[in-house]
């Protein structure tokens, strides 16, 4: 389980992370979610010890990542795939930390397998290595010491999309055999079809948490209709508010059921009509974080 509570990080005058607070749980796959400059790395790196808080606290298990006695066993770390010695090669990393956690040597040539290097790519120098190979040693590093939990920044960077499907099935089924799985990405997609939980953050500040069908289904509803016009007319005459989305389409926080009815009740033929889920994760992400995006407004 990982554990942030009232997590502040200060530099200077400027607040980087204010007031965070959530709770990754044992098997789910918790997103976490912000634009560029959120807080998101910064709360990771003080989640794993690499950056002090300036107040809260932030656990792995009960405890400060610092106060493991073997972090690596009890929790993989994958923050910048990049930040690996590029003069040796991919084994001997591997190897490296296999020894410093105490693990067997054999660990090193499983681990090698389950992340699809091949014997001459991991006896290859890092330099050599493409992003999507440095993305695999990055994920076997984290993943060598079989931790209870995982926490992740970006790791489908680089990835093709056969790589990103396998990152998503290791990562599913790593998280249903009991792990907690933190995982930060910027393909909402991916996030979406992969996670249980999501943590939004924006300005340094959680602006929404929940289960993923929690937040989808708090996005509200989309009608379609040829007469839209007429439509918004009758949802503005029952006191309930909308949006235009496009030439033939509403959204509104009603409920279906009412606006079905309100679309009845005007003698209104409607093409569409759905919770708002179906618009998908990306939608939701702009809107809860419109005035936190650095391009401004996002329709």
């Amino acid at each position: 389980m990982i554990t942030v509570h009232a997590l502040t990080r200060k530099y200077g005058d400027f607040t980087a992370v204010d007031d965070v607070s959530f709770t990754a749980q044992p098997g789910r796959v918790t997103g976490f979610l912000g634009p560029n400059g959120a807080g998101k790395s910064t709360t990771m790196r003080v989640l794993v010890g690499l950056t002090p808080p300036t107040s809260g606290t932030a656990e792995v298990c009960g405890r400060r990542f610092a106060d493991l006695p073997n972090p690596g066993l009890t929790a993989g770390v994958l923050l910048d795939a990049s930040a690996q010695h590029a003069g040796r090669t991919g084994r001997e990393i591997l190897t490296v930390a296999a020894r410093t956690m105490g693990l067997p040597a054999t660990r090193v040539d499983e681990i090698l397998e389950l992340v699809s290097l091949t014997p001459e790519e991991a006896g290859r120098r890092v330099r050599h290595y493409s992003l999507g190979m440095r993305q695999r040693l990055g994920i076997a590093t984290a993943l060598l010491g079989e931790p209870e939990v995982l926490i992740l920044d970006e790791p489908a960077n680089g990835l093709d999309p056969a790589g990103i499907r396998w990152m998503r099935d290791l990562l599913r089924g790593y998280a249903d055999r009991g792990a907690t799985v933190l995982l930060s990405s910027h393909l909402l997609h991916e996030i979406e079809v992969i996670a249980d939980d999501l943590v939004v953050i924006g300005r340094g500040r959680i602006v929404a948490q929940g289960t993923k069908a929690e937040l989808l289904e708090a996005a509200g509803t989309v009608v379609r209709s040829s007469e839209r016009d007429r439509l918004a007319v009758a949802l503005s005459a029952s006191g309930i508010h909308h949006t235009p989305t496009d030439d033939d389409t509403l959204r509104t926080e009603a409920d279906p059921e009412l606006v079905g009815r309100v679309a009845l009740q005007a003698g209104i033929a409607l093409h569409e009509l759905r919770p708002a889920d179906g618009a998908g994760l990306e939608e939701m992400f702009l809107e809860l974080t419109a005035d936190t995006q650095r391009e401004g407004l996002v329709a």
